[in-house]
């Protein structure tokens, strides 16, 4: 016999997983597996004391990592695709041309303005990331800007991207889970993502521009990178179509899996027919990674990288991540939770907070996207119709802490993946990335002035639906 979920209960193994990743990453520097295996287990404990058997916990664990497997597969295709083009000359062209015209005085505001375009019309924050943001992270530490700033402007460029393409997944999952229509949702996210980018750019030039941390690097480290990259690859502005086909690929709806495939092995062939890589080599690239033996220390640091197999420890936190928000969304954690949020609720400005910060919560709980959105907004949509609010601000609510916001979660999927990608700690890039703070914060001063906020009378769809289910 099943007992009632108690918010001590629920709460309980959201305490535990913050605890021992604050311990992890604080004390033990040991990563986020275990925090988050403890959290399961704990999840699990609770699951089972509510009166589910062992055999629903392991049900709830293959369905929370059911949710996660496209992301998955597209996360190892970019490994292979990061190792083949770096092999290709892809990235080492853009790095190339990079160090020659960008100007470091407006190199950060620049990352994070074209990884926003590239983002936008790629439609995949985390394509972007691997992708034209691997190159400025490599241009970026030949400049000797810190490699958290640069990640930063990136986090924040992708993710302006990601939130206005009509291409990404999230950005069409919000407004479906909010019952809204997809473009309608874009427009009403303008008044928000917009002010917000602006802002970041701003920050991004008064903070790159500082005495103690603009970027400091001799002419002659950026000559020796150059020098290198010329010597050990066939640079030729030609390759830079390779990202272009990318985009055109992502524009004409190609479903990402095989998009990213064919580019990914596009960039093979280019490494055996322009840079003289053998088969066997490039196989080899693609699942191991790029390894950099120019002799050239800061080149073969920036270029060491990608790889299947690099994706392998990412990987591994989504699966546990997922599976822990599946236990806790299936057992009723979540619902406890974010109800006993919504009944707090008693003006505009609370139900507009009170949607951001359960979908805050359900970041910090999960580190999964996914669940960010879907579960507060199917919690929220009835409220919102019941105060006569347009369900267009609900999903703008929840992509701003969702889709975005999620960033600053150390053990959430996006941290994860560009911790793995650029070999950082999510508390180096964390603090840069601006944009997440700042979409979150402006929806909330949005719902308490009121300013933005769209109103719509549901009376009629109501009455409409309940005469459908009479006839």
């Amino acid at each position: 016999m099943k007992k009632e979920m108690t918010i001590s209960l629920a709460i309980l193994p959201i305490f535990v997983l913050i605890l021992a990743a604050a311990f992890s990453i604080f004390v033990w520097e040991a990563g986020m597996h275990f925090p988050l295996i403890i959290g399961i287990i704990a999840a699990s404990i609770v699951a089972m004391i509510t009166g589910f058997k062992w055999e629903d916990v392991q049900q709830m664990m293959v369905k929370g990592v059911s949710m996660a497997l496209p992301a998955v597969f597209i996360l190892l295709i970019i490994g292979t695709i990061v190792g083949s083009w770096i092999a290709s000359g892809v990235i080492p062209t853009i790095i190339y041309y990079g160090l020659s015209a960008i100007h470091p005085g407006i190199f950060v505001p620049i990352v994070a303005l074209v990884t926003g375009i590239v983002a936008v019309t790629l439609g995949s924050s985390f394509t972007a990331i691997a992708t034209v943001g691997l190159a400025f992270m490599a241009i970026g530490q030949g400049l000797d800007f810190p490699p958290g700033l640069i990640a930063g402007a990136i986090i924040s460029g992708a993710f302006f991207g990601d939130k206005l393409s009509p291409l990404s997944d999230t950005t069409n999952i919000a407004p479906a889970m909010a019952e809204t229509d997809l473009f309608s949702h874009i427009k009403h996210m303008l008044w928000d993502t917009l002010p917000a980018f602006f802002i970041a750019i701003l920050l991004y030039w008064i903070v790159s521009n500082t005495s103690s941390i603009s970027g400091t690097a001799d002419a002659q480290t950026i000559e020796e990178i150059i020098t290198g990259l010329n010597s050990h690859f066939a640079i030729h502005p030609l390759l830079l179509v390779v990202p272009l086909i990318t985009i055109a690929l992502m524009m004409m709806r190609v479903p990402a899996v095989p998009a990213l495939t064919g580019v990914g092995f596009l960039g093979a062939v280019l490494a055996v027919i322009l840079q003289g890589e053998s088969v066997s080599s490039i196989i080899t690239i693609m699942t191991d990674g790029y390894s950099g033996n120019s002799g050239v220390a800061a080149l073969d640091s920036l270029l060491s990288r990608g790889g299947l197999t690099s994706m392998l420890g990412t990987v591994a936190l989504v699966i546990l991540a997922t599976s822990l928000g599946g236990v806790l969304e299936k057992s009723g954690a979540f619902d406890v939770l974010t109800r006993k949020m919504m009944a707090t609720v008693r003006s505009t400005g609370s139900l507009i907070s009170s949607s951001i910060l359960s979908t805050f919560f359900v970041s910090f709980a999960s580190g999964a996207q996914y669940l960010a959105i879907i579960l507060p907004a199917r919690t929220f949509v009835n409220k919102y119709k019941e105060m006569g609010i347009d369900t267009k601000n609900l999903s703008r609510a929840v992509e701003s802490a969702g889709t975005v916001g999620i960033n600053l979660v150390p053990w959430g999927v996006p941290a994860i993946f560009i911790s793995g990608m650029y070999g950082l700690d999510p508390i180096e890039f964390i603090p840069f990335a601006f944009f997440a703070f700042l979409v979150p914060l402006i929806n909330i001063v949005f719902g308490f002035t009121g300013w933005t906020i769209a109103r719509k009378n549901y009376r009629h769809e109501t009455t409409s639906t309940a005469e459908e289910e009479i006839a």
